[in-house]
């Protein structure tokens, strides 16, 4: 056991540079449902530095966890996987035929992706994305 007992991740936030533009994405392309949204204007500095206004912000109901958005970064900021901190975010789904099935969304959509991809030591399937901030985003299925 390690010096904190911890029972899984209760909530994750990202920091986003255009709260309404990913709200909709999130919305829309992973049918996260907003359970609570900030009561004040992300661009009151109070409001961007209090937790029980969200930041400013959104909160999701995503599968059993809570995914937030905090609208702070600058218009031009762009994630950056190769920096301290987050490298991705995968979510699950049931098989690798909801991997293809979610690649022609993407494509229909007119959202990148990359292919979906079987890493057979692992016994999964990806995909890759991005959300519009460039934060990666992966679906991963059983093979």
């Amino acid at each position: 056991m390690g010096l904190i007992d911890t029972a899984g991740i209760h909530h994750l936030r990202l920091t986003v540079t255009d709260l309404e533009r990913s709200q909709e994405f999130y919305s829309d392309v992973l049918g996260f449902e907003v359970v609570a949204k900030s009561d004040g204007s992300p661009d009151d500095p109070a409001v961007l530095r209090d937790p029980s206004r969200l930041y400013g912000g959104v909160v999701f109901r995503a599968h059993g966890m809570l995914f937030g958005l905090r609208p702070v970064a600058s218009g031009t900021d762009r994630f950056v996987a190769e920096r301290v901190g987050l490298d991705h975010l995968s979510f699950t789904v049931p098989s690798r035929e909801a991997l293809t099935d979610a690649a022609d969304r993407l494509e229909e959509r007119g959202i990148p992706h990359g292919s979906v991809k079987d890493l057979s030591d692992f016994g999964i399937s990806i995909l890759s994305f991005s959300d519009p901030d460039g934060v990666h985003l992966e679906l991963t299925a059983p093979l």
